[in-house]
């Protein structure tokens, strides 16, 4: 019923609050989909993530800027939330708290995220008994690779990837032209 990529971002979320590996694994999810058929909710929990990223690293205006974001397209999305397993209304107060807190600088603290789906919380709680993780566990603050893994980990992946998508799009302009 859920996808498996959803599953593994809940397990992160709570779990090790890697928040750079949920946004990895939403995104990958989300870009399965044809641009023009991608759903926007993917997008707004890929930000809740980035945002709580930005905040535990003390980037204030990044993750005012993801948590915003998040909230606006969430808000539009309430009934995907509600498929998706979690409860619209307390997510989306959380959101508020957590942005209103971000503007005054407050220091970053753990969330769970509302699940209503005894049955998803049942898949997500068995993913954890197996990878023997805590489910709800406090982020590790001292844990400078989980706090800084955008800076620590390898991105040739990555930037090879962005040359290819450049070179096409040159191409595709050389065409048009």
């Amino acid at each position: 019923m859920y996808d498996k990529e959803y599953i593994d971002f809940l397990v992160h979320f709570h779990c090790d609050r890697d928040y750079f590996e949920c946004h990895e694994i939403l995104e990958e999810h989300w870009k399965k989909d044809p641009p023009k058929k991608r759903k926007s909710y993917w997008v707004g929990l890929i930000q809740i993530a980035v945002g709580l990223y930005h905040q535990r690293r003390g980037n204030f205006a990044g993750a005012f800027k993801m948590i915003s974001n998040a909230l606006r397209i969430l808000t539009k999305e309430q009934l995907a939330l509600s498929e998706l397993g979690l409860h619209s209304n307390d997510l989306l107060k959380q959101l508020k708290i957590r942005k209103a807190e971000i503007l005054e600088e407050k220091a970053y603290y753990s969330i769970n995220l509302p699940i209503s789906d005894e049955n998803l919380l049942a898949l997500c709680m068995q993913k954890c008994e197996i990878q023997q993780i805590p489910w709800g566990k406090e982020s590790n603050l001292t844990d400078d690779d989980l706090i800084h893994k955008h800076i620590n980990r390898d991105r040739k992946e990555v930037i090879e990837e962005r040359l290819k998508q450049l070179t096409k799009r040159k191409e595709k302009r050389k065409d048009t032209k």
